[in-house]
């Protein structure tokens, strides 16, 4: 069955308009053209976009698993085991479909900054970020059951922050951009005025490395070049 949802489905990002396809699971899944379609597991509307521009076709279906390190785990080790979860959770409901699982989050003092719960959390990352160089790392899986396939990669990329004022800190946590990001700061939005240098790819910040993950797509044959561009509304 195919659910075509309204509401945060459809909404504008960036000024781009986009749509996804929410699927739920069944037994056999009698539409061949959907068996051709990408599967998404994840709900990041960033990461919906991201595929959006790069002109991918693709269903999604967030995968609800538990996020949790495992102590002494490293960070890029954490992110992998994490993406690859989320696409084999999906893809054991989905076999004859090819999954992409991603989880990002970011790093600096060997600590993890993942989404804040609440405002004090927020600043207290804006504040350990000011005016320093962090890494985010973003693991990626793409995988299908049936052909016997799973490939996991992560992509680090290291981002330098202005020095932040105490004032730019309490205006941007009250606009509640921070509070659905790793590092409570979303480069693509408002935040970007906070970043004053990037090394490494700039999706990959925004949670996918889009170079990374096209590469494998067309070596995998999940999609082709002709292929991209004309995804369906």
């Amino acid at each position: 069955m195919v659910l075509k949802k309204d509401g945060e489905f459809g909404k504008s990002y960036n000024g781009c308009h986009y749509k996804r396809v929410l699927i739920e699971y069944c037994p056999m899944e009698k539409d061949k053209k959907n068996l051709n379609r990408l599967i998404l597991a994840s709900q990041s509307p960033r990461r919906s976009y991201l595929l959006e521009q790069a002109g991918i076709s693709f269903d999604v279906l967030p995968a609800n698993i538990q996020e949790k390190m495992i102590e002494g785990e490293p960070p890029e080790s954490y992110v992998q085991r994490l993406s690859r979860e989320k696409a084999e959770f999906i893809a054991g409901r989905h076999p004859r479909r090819w999954v992409l699982g991603a989880d990002t989050v970011v790093v600096i003092d060997d600590r993890l900054l993942e989404k804040p719960d609440s405002m004090g959390s927020a600043v207290a990352m804006l504040k350990r970020l000011s005016n320093r160089t962090h890494t985010v790392y973003t693991g990626f899986t793409i995988c299908c059951l049936d052909k016997n396939t799973t490939i996991t990669r992560a992509v680090a990329t290291q981002v330098k922050f202005k020095q932040l004022t105490d004032r730019e800190i309490e205006w941007y946590t009250a606009t509640e951009e921070p509070f659905d990001k790793a590092g409570a700061y979303a480069i693509q939005g408002l935040g970007t005025f906070l970043v004053k240098s990037i090394d490494g790819s700039y999706t990959n910040v925004v949670g996918l490395p889009v170079c990374e993950v096209i590469e494998i797509l067309l070596e995998q044959g999940v999609i082709t070049l002709s292929e991209m561009g004309n995804n369906d509304e």
